[in-house]
């Protein structure tokens, strides 16, 4: 005995199967949709990348190896450009060096004048009496060494007349 319950139990099972299965159709068409769709973008990628490889491939190529002469010629400007600068640094060093030892010398000539200028009357005349004994050591220096020099010659002399001396002494004892 099938009772009403029973039929509208398995009515509303049905239906639900039904419903189940046309949900899981429209799924598997939305799926499908889905699918067909990825496999047009993979094909156009797909198309993208056989027409690079065929044709942009080349042009990229030529694109590196121009980048790669332009990356070399950037390099060789800059190690010319380097040694141009170390060269100029160098002599700019050296002309620095020149320059400095040339002002170190001339302050050093102008250091006695400067200190002159600023020094006191009596220190002044320190100087005038210390240049003027200088003037004077230097004349009793050079009658000293003439002085040296005539009493060598005079020594020179006295030996030569001693030496005469004695040879005629011992002449006079031989004979």
């Amino acid at each position: 005995v099938v009772t009403r319950d029973d039929v509208e139990e398995s009515l509303i099972a049905t239906w639900q199967y039904v419903k189940d299965k046309e949900q899981l159709l429209e799924d598997l068409h939305s799926q499908i949709e889905e699918t067909n769709r990825k496999i047009s973008v993979k094909q156009s990628e797909k198309d993208y990348c056989l027409e690079y490889k065929n044709v942009g491939s080349k042009i990229e190529a030529k694109k590196i190896m121009n980048l790669e002469k332009d990356i070399k010629e950037v390099k060789d400007a800059f190690h010319r450009a380097t040694e141009y600068y170390r060269n100029a640094l160098k002599a700019m060093k050296e002309e620095n060096i020149r320059l400095v030892l040339k002002h170190m010398d001339l302050v050093k000539e102008q250091a006695p004048e400067n200190a002159v200028r600023y020094l006191d009357k009596d220190s002044c005349r320190e100087i005038e009496e210390n240049g003027w004994l200088k003037e004077e050591v230097k004349m009793y220096r050079k009658e000293v060494s003439d002085l040296k020099a005539s009493i060598q010659l005079l020594e020179e002399e006295n030996i030569a007349l001693v030496a005469k001396l004695v040879d005629s002494r011992l002449e006079y004892l031989g004979v």
